[in-house]
């Protein structure tokens, strides 16, 4: 009885909630405090989780959908077409050509099977070595190569590469390559100018790119074409003054000349006497500007613009034709020259040969270095150097053509008697080639100068009047008789059927400052034709020259003769003489320094 009543007592405790036992060893031992802190650790992290997802849902959206984007977005450039480049009348001398550029993601390229690499590597012209040298790269884009033809570029897609892709751009072609070159320039690979009118027409020429949104895949795969975001504006063409049938015409006769003296170089430019326009500017040597692989410095230079040299005698008549116009002398002015020997304190100046007394006429028709420097000592040498300055010698050109130099004249306050006297035929002065063909235009323009021109002009420009016209025109008597008269230098210059004028000019060599040793010279020739109503100014210089000679009328003149002709019966200019056949004497061509 009582052992079950203590069994019944048990379970009436428990069903009240007494515990099932006391022990100590399994009381709950845990502060409060415990249980408090990890319940607010886990609303904190909940909270913290909160603010992250509306931070990343509401605040950063913007910035996390760009990145997004970049993973898969891409924008692509619209390259421009670059503008034609084009003669006088309308020929192309440049022109843009679609190419395409081959880049690849190296990772992918160089799991490709080894035979295809051996062929990406043919076609893209390179050894295998080197293409795998440009493909071990930790970048994830590299271009193989630049320019590459269409058809080439076909067939390096053809060989389907994964990790091989291309995309357009254009290439410069120039129809005329080493003949234009000097004139027209080129661009780089980024078909950015670089020389003559390419950089100095860069903006006009180059357009404005446009841009388009697409996606690609991993490999670079276009999979969709989201939009355009700008289109490209093609550049604007550009029409210059020259003239291709007179630029070929002075180009392989100046080639000829150099070739035919052995000489270092050349150059010749041609002017439009009523334009100011320039017909044709050519060096020698040149360079193809579609392949300049083996391009050399010395074919880059644009020696008509950059090279100065001193011009010799054909300073002579701005010397003479200031006299003339300030009175102080006239074509029948006599002077004596003596024995060709003239003493100015210790220093000597002297002729080719002894001339003693002659005009001022013989004095430009033989080149006498003695009558002109007395012309010149005659006058304030500040005079001379205002005349020098009006026809643009030293003063820096105007005419947007990169690279042309002002040359150099010194000031007149520290000029000695035996300086403006040397200066007053040449020397001690530095001028460029077509500096001094466009100072010669105030001699067959009755006086006055126009500004030049590389652009095919629409208006005719004002003149700047520098000497009288009577002036002009003695003047253009007395270079003419440096052609046509028994004592000229340049009878070498004469044309068949056409009256010319100019004058020669031989200089001595300047390098690093001092005239070269042992001597070396620059034979020039700078004239006019024809000479009934000058249309053309024609000057030619030749660098120098090693055989048959090295004064200008034997170097230079020919050269002249030879570009006049043809390019006054390409223009249709009527023949002004009845002269048809030109015989010139063995010896004729030496002038005076």
């Amino acid at each position: 009885m009582r052992s079950g009543g203590g069994a019944s007592g048990a379970r009436v405790a428990r069903s009240k909630g007494v515990p099932f036992s006391k022990s100590p060893m399994l009381a709950v031992s845990l502060p409060v405090w415990r249980s408090r802190v990890v319940l607010f650790v886990l609303f904190a992290a909940f909270a913290a989780l909160a603010i992250r997802a509306l931070w990343l849902q509401g605040l950063s959206t913007q910035f996390l959908q760009a990145q997004g984007e970049i993973r898969y977005a891409r924008t692509l450039e619209l390259p421009a077409t670059r503008g034609k480049i084009m003669d006088r009348n309308g020929q192309v001398l440049a022109s843009s050509v679609p190419v395409k550029a081959i880049w690849a993601i190296p990772d992918d390229v160089l799991q490709a099977p080894p035979e295809k690499i051996a062929a990406l590597a043919g076609l893209l012209e390179m050894s295998e070595a080197d293409l795998r040298k440009k493909l071990d790269s930790d970048r994830n884009f590299v271009y193989l190569k630049r320019q590459v033809e269409m058809d080439i570029a076909d067939k390096i897609a053809a060989l389907k590469i994964d990790g091989i892709d291309a995309r357009k751009e254009y290439k410069r072609f120039y129809p005329q390559g080493e003949v234009m070159t000097h004139v027209v320039g080129f661009t780089n690979v980024e078909d950015i100018g670089q020389e003559s009118m390419e950089l100095a027409q860069q903006k006009t020429l180059q357009g404005t790119t446009g841009s388009r949104r697409v996606i690609k895949d991993r490999l670079g795969h276009i999979v969709e074409d989201i939009g355009s975001i700008h289109e490209p504006h093609d550049g604007k063409d550009l029409t210059l003054s020259v003239d291709s049938k007179i630029q070929y015409i002075a180009f392989t006769h100046l080639k000829g000349a150099v070739e035919k003296f052995k000489a270092k170089a050349g150059g010749a430019v041609v002017l439009d006497v009523h334009t100011g326009e320039v017909l044709a500017l050519a060096n020698y040597p040149s360079y193809d500007p579609n392949d300049r692989r083996a391009l050399t410095g010395a074919q880059l230079r644009n020696r008509v613009m950059t090279d100065t040299f001193e011009p010799g005698s054909t300073l002579k008549p701005f010397t003479v034709a200031l006299a003339m116009d300030t009175n102080r002398v006239n074509p029948n002015t006599y002077i004596d020259t003596g024995n060709g020997r003239y003493t100015i304190l210790d220093r000597t100046i002297s002729d080719t040969k002894g001339h003693g007394t002659i005009n001022v006429s013989q004095i430009i028709e033989m080149s006498s270095n003695i009558g002109t420097s007395k012309i010149a000592l005659s006058m304030p040498s500040q005079e001379m150097w205002e005349m020098f300055t009006k026809v643009g010698f030293g003063q820096q050109p105007k005419w947007g053509f990169p690279g042309a130099v002002a040359g150099r004249v010194r000031p007149y306050k520290s000029w000695r008697p035996i300086e403006q006297a040397t200066m007053s035929y040449g020397n001690g002065i530095s001028v460029s080639l077509i500096q001094l063909a466009r100072a010669y235009m105030m001699f067959a323009r009755d006086g006055d100068t126009i500004p030049l021109s590389f652009q095919k002009v629409k208006e005719l420009p004002a003149g700047q009047q520098v000497i009288k016209p009577q002036t002009a025109r003695q003047m253009r008597e007395m270079l003419e008789l440096v052609v046509s008269g028994k004592d000229g230098t340049a009878k070498q210059a004469q044309i068949p059927g056409y009256r010319a004028g100019g004058k020669t000019g031989t200089a001595y060599k300047v390098e690093n400052g001092r005239y070269a040793i042992p001597r070396k010279y620059i034979g020039s020739f700078v004239g006019m034709v024809p000479m009934s109503n000058p249309r053309f100014i024609i000057a030619v210089m030749i660098d120098e020259p090693t055989q048959g000679g090295h004064y200008g009328g034997q170097v230079a003149a020919p050269t002249f003769a030879a570009v006049a002709a043809n390019a006054l019966r390409s223009m249709n200019v009527p023949p002004d003489s009845s002269v048809t056949e030109i015989v010139v004497p063995a010896d004729s061509g030496p002038e005076a320094m």
